[in-house]
């Protein structure tokens, strides 16, 4: 629902035409509601669609045409599926040794591979829900950062392999998984505990790197979020706020010293900073060059200064759900190739919108193509 389609968006964002081959009622992504209506919209631009039935033979026939076209397999699909289509890669590879075949899955090969996973079911046996939850209250995360991270993956891979390939003219398969992706984002708190014997506590009651590095609740309520990570930034930071006996206390002097402290020097802050604006506090942050956030809302991020500034944000017509047709800024990759945000060629595509073209490009007429539509081959 979101790996797979990831790294198609990723690859089509970054020039390459990419085809999504849908099931005739389309994919299930399409229709979802609540925290899943924004999949479709977001992982699918720049993209192709054609609808195609592969359970008959003649709609797997078809997409054996356009995989003789392509340098690129991205399949999302629970093991064994594509070998039961006939579309696996060792099947693939026999009739196109250059085919570079990316397979998203919930495990690398081994003794989970038979699993289903999901982003939330990684995140739980992978350590992370534990790290982001309070003790004896495991969170997901806010967002599906194994299956974005994990097509990311693909997309690497994918473009690795094309590289490879100029070298030995073969292609290869590429394979990530949710949950070694899951445990690769957590190893650094393997290797905290490698390091110091000490097993890394849940981020809400986790010891600190930094002295101060906190969520302040300040002026009606308000909250920010402030940083000062070098004994440099104490020094500014003291200053700023008139903290002079503080800057001063021999028990403050180095940011260890202040980790060691924060039982007692976080609420005299706490309360130093409470009757102070938000704002305020963030404008004299930002001044002086220290670390600050506001706390913001995912849908407040529309109107981000920085953001519409630099071309971060670009518009899409929907294609699907109570708002279709209409138009909406969306976020684009976040890099640049020569100072330019590789930007937005096509919105997420109707369902079956490019299928005629496609097929036409392949050879077919039109009465070929009405014939496969008539048959529920095509749509």
């Amino acid at each position: 629902m979101v790996m797979g389609p990831t790294c198609g968006m990723l690859l089509a964002d970054l020039g390459a035409e990419v085809i999504k081959i849908e099931p005739l009622a389309g994919d299930n992504t399409r229709r979802l509601i609540g925290s899943g209506s924004g999949f479709f919209p977001m992982f699918n631009r720049n993209k192709k669609s054609i609808a195609l039935d592969l359970q008959k033979p003649e709609g797997r026939e078809l997409a054996l045409k356009l995989i003789a076209t392509a340098d690129i397999v991205s399949e999302n699909f629970k093991p064994g599926t594509m070998k039961k289509l006939g579309l696996d890669h060792a099947t693939l590879s026999r009739l196109n040794k250059r085919l570079i075949y990316v397979s998203h899955k919930g495990f690398l090969p081994g003794p989970y591979d038979h699993r289903t996973a999901l982003d939330e079911v990684v995140q739980m046996m992978g350590g992370l829900a534990y790290m982001t939850g309070r003790a004896g209250d495991p969170l997901r995360a806010g967002t599906s950062v194994n299956d974005i991270m994990g097509g990311m993956f693909g997309a690497i891979g994918a473009m690795a392999a094309l590289a490879a390939r100029e070298k030995t003219g073969e292609g290869q398969e590429v394979q990530a998984a949710l949950f070694e992706n899951n445990v690769f984002l957590v190893a650094q708190h393997m290797m905290q505990f490698a390091v110091t014997g000490q097993p890394a506590a849940p981020m809400p009651s986790r010891i600190s790197a930094w002295g101060i590095y906190d969520v302040f609740t300040v002026k009606g309520g308000a909250q920010v979020f402030l940083a000062v990570v070098s004994d440099t930034q104490w020094a500014v930071f003291c200053e700023a706020f008139g903290l002079a006996e503080l800057r001063a206390d021999p028990r403050l002097a180095t940011n260890n010293d202040r980790v060691r402290a924060r039982e007692w020097l976080m609420p005299l802050l706490r309360s130093h900073l409470a009757d102070h604006d938000a704002a305020e506090l963030s404008a004299v942050f930002e001044a002086n060059g220290l670390p600050f956030a506001p706390i913001t809302r995912p849908q407040d991020l529309f109107d981000d200064p920085h953001l519409t500034a630099t071309g971060g944000l670009a518009p899409i017509t929907l294609s699907d759900g109570p708002r279709a047709g209409t138009t909406t800024p969306t976020v684009l990759i976040p890099l640049t190739l020569g100072g330019e945000r590789p930007g937005i060629r096509m919105s997420p595509p109707r369902l079956g919108e490019h299928t005629r073209d496609l097929l036409a490009e392949l050879g077919y007429g039109d009465e070929a193509i009405a014939a496969f539509q008539a048959q529920d081959i095509a749509r």
